[in-house]
């Protein structure tokens, strides 16, 4: 008998159990190595997907991206016939929920969720994370800053809104978000845009457009910062007043009021959601996930989803999504060093 299969010392067998332990040793090296070893890698891209999908949320439950988070969440499982569920990994202004995919297994049953938060986290030293630390998937939406005030507000237009902030003795107040969030810079990047200071309006922080949208109401601030349909059930209540969109484009809703660029004042601010995967996830995979992402895309079920929740429709594949970050990531970078947010 080998000596690497001799049964332990004091240990006293019979025959058959002499026997037994002979077979034992025999068979558990190859035991142990079938356990230990992965699958073939092209045979887990070919099954692929076969066990559950996180598709993660850096927000919390309820809100926009999580309500489309959960869209894609419910049309990939249909589509794959496997399922797909939503995780909100909230914190860190976002960077949390965006970590975890970055630094997740890239096998394709990680996908994320990613927010306009993205292109602005590095310079702000929130996260160390960029664009490039993903394999984007698609760009799914695009909503566009815009000035909201009161209805009994004395500005007609946003020439004469800012002709105020620049005139007025008395700092007019804003809010919309944190300070450093996306609507904060957005109204960095129009004041700049129209030769003043940003300091000359008090900006109010909130934990978001909701409270913000009650401290106008309210008359507690003068005027907010936030995407069209976060503002539009007090629009179209006619409690509050549309003075802008900050986009390329007249918002489709409201096609009577003029962009800021038509105003005269070059700048555009928009807040993206889109999908992508962890870098290195293989191509094959991404391919399976972006075919039937694109099926999603051109559906009647998606053009419903996102009209019904007001979220304008901006789709991009993965070149010109990552094109299209790049892009963000040179905009927002000055804009962030002119508000003194910047860290590095």
């Amino acid at each position: 008998m080998n000596s690497r299969c001799v049964p332990p010392r004091g240990c006293r067998l019979s025959i058959l159990s002499h026997y037994r332990w002979v077979v034992l040793c025999a068979t558990l090296p190859a035991v142990l190595l079938c356990s230990g070893c992965p699958k073939d890698p092209q045979a887990l891209i070919d099954d692929y997907p076969n066990k559950t999908a996180t598709v993660i949320c850096p927000w919390s439950a309820g809100g926009g991206t999580d309500r489309c988070a959960r869209f894609w969440a419910e049309q990939l499982q249909s589509k794959f016939d496997n399922p797909f569920v939503v995780m909100n990994r909230t914190g860190g202004s976002g960077a949390i929920g965006h970590s975890t995919v970055s630094r997740a297994k890239a096998d394709g049953y990680t996908l994320g969720m990613l927010t306009v938060e993205l292109s602005m986290m590095k310079q702000m030293g929130i996260s160390d994370l960029t664009y490039r630390d993903y394999q984007c998937l698609m760009q799914i939406n695009a909503d566009s800053a815009a000035v909201v005030v009161r209805k009994d507000a004395p500005w007609n237009n946003i020439k004469e809104f800012l002709a105020d902030v620049k005139s007025s003795d008395e700092k007019l107040k804003m809010s919309g978000t944190a300070s450093g969030g996306i609507w904060d810079l957005a109204r960095v990047g129009m004041l700049n845009a129209a030769g003043i200071e940003h300091d000359l309006v008090t900006w109010v922080p909130s934990k978001g457009s909701a409270p913000a949208l009650v401290q106008l109401m309210g008359g507690h601030i003068d005027a907010v910062v936030v995407s069209v349909p976060e503002a539009m059930p007090q629009i179209q209540a006619g409690e509050l007043r549309l003075l802008t969109v900050m986009d390329e484009q007249r918002h489709p809703d409201f096609p009577d009021i003029p962009t800021l660029k038509e105003e005269g004042y070059d700048w555009s601010a928009v807040g993206w959601r889109g999908l992508a995967v962890p870098k290195e996830t293989p191509p094959e995979i991404v391919q399976k996930l972006l075919s039937e992402c694109e099926t999603i895309a051109d559906s009647d079920e998606f053009k419903e989803f996102m009209n019904k929740n007001g979220f304008a429709i901006v789709v991009r594949g993965p070149d010109e999504f990552t094109k299209f970050l790049d892009e963000q990531e040179t905009l927002w970078t000055p804009v962030i060093e002119l508000a003194g947010y910047a860290k590095q």
